[in-house]
């Protein structure tokens, strides 16, 4: 059983920065795909960029599309989402989520929430002055 655990949530002022981390507890993150999920208030949960095991492949919403990085350490077993030039609408919880590699796209696992295998619990971030 993969347990996921995000971490570098926050609050942080329009314009500002965070870097999210996604950590696995009691197991290793390098054979499975891994996404960036949000939810913000009053909203359905939609991805936000998403990231193959090996970081040969990356997707990312429009809406945050040369504002966001993901990258993968796979020696340190952790996986990161950058987040820069942040906007009051990218607050919301943010969730990492799973999927053993190779299973589909990494494009078709951002689409939807549905079919990943693991979720973390989730950080939140705030954007707000």
């Amino acid at each position: 059983q993969l347990q996921l655990v995000e971490s570098g949530g926050g609050l942080v002022q329009p314009g500002g920065s965070l870097r999210l981390s996604c950590e696995p507890s009691g197991s290793t993150l390098n054979y499975y795909d891994i996404g960036w999920f949000r939810q913000a208030p009053g909203k359905e949960r939609e991805g936000v960029s998403c990231i193959s095991s090996r970081a040969g492949s990356t997707t990312y919403a429009d809406s945050v599309k040369g504002r966001f990085t993901i990258s993968r350490d796979n020696a340190k077993n952790t996986v990161y989402l950058q987040m820069n030039s942040l906007k009051p609408e990218d607050t919301g919880v943010y969730y990492c989520a799973a999927k053993w590699a190779g299973i589909i796209s990494v494009q078709t696992m951002c689409a939807g929430i549905a079919g990943m295998d693991y979720w973390g619990k989730g950080t939140l971030v705030t954007v707000s002055s």
